[in-house]
């Protein structure tokens, strides 16, 4: 790790050391050790007393251990790191999060367009049923959330693509700190429950164009809502 990486300006702030290190920690293996301190710092071009509190940081995030005597590791596998290391992104408005983003908006509206097509009375039914929990949790957001994640993911089994389904699967942790920050952008949960409506009745209708252009809009709604909680 750390091979050759630009030089961070002397005068940037301790977050975007911290940041640096992020993309070095999550393309880590579980356990692996990061360089010490003194190479670190000579890396990145900043003084040691940066790199100590970028790594605090990252400790208190879960994302590494500091072992005294021994050095800085890496924590868990890039599965456990996920919702740590994107929450961090978000909060930085971290690039690499927001690919993954604009890669979850295309997913979702290929995979709407495919549920539309697929989708039996029961798949149906399910769906419908992961709108009712929704409707049922309004006025909890973590539960709201929890429900909106599955509707998503019922919308990709829908779909009967597995590779879709999976990679849909692998970001479940985004897809959970993205609704939550999108959804607490407004604190109301009445303008996404009503793009959900609109995605199940087009697949409820197997009308393929009217599910896309329903999540297409779902997608850049709540872009714009995690747009303003960035800021």
């Amino acid at each position: 790790m750390l091979d050759g990486p630009a030089p961070i300006r002397r005068d940037s702030p301790v977050s975007q050391v911290a940041r640096r290190l992020l993309e070095e920690v999550t393309a880590g293996r579980a356990g692996s050790r990061l360089p010490s301190e003194r190479r670190l710092a000579e890396s990145l071009g900043v003084g040691r007393s940066a790199i100590r509190e970028a790594i605090a940081v990252l400790e208190v995030l879960g994302l590494v251990e500091v072992r005294v005597g021994s050095g800085t590791y890496v924590r868990g596998t890039i599965s456990d790191l996920l919702p740590q290391a994107i929450d961090w992104g978000l909060m930085l408005g971290e690039r690499h999060t927001r690919d993954l983003v604009e890669t979850r908006q295309h997913l979702e509206t290929v995979t709407a367009r495919l549920a539309a097509q697929r989708a039996t009375d029961d798949d149906v039914a399910r769906l419908h049923a992961c709108l009712d929990r929704m409707r049922e949790t309004a006025e909890s957001v973590p539960a709201f959330i929890e429900a909106d994640v599955e509707f998503h993911l019922e919308v990709a089994r829908i779909a009967g693509n597995t590779v879709l389904r999976d990679i849909l699967h692998s970001v479940r942790a985004l897809l959970r700190v993205w609704i939550q920050r999108a959804v607490g952008a407004d604190g109301d949960t009445t303008a996404t429950l009503a793009e959900h409506v609109a995605v199940f009745e087009a697949v409820a209708r197997k009308d393929p164009d009217a599910a896309a252009t329903a999540m297409g809009a779902h997608m850049e709604s709540a872009s714009a809502r995690l747009a303003r909680s960035l800021r």
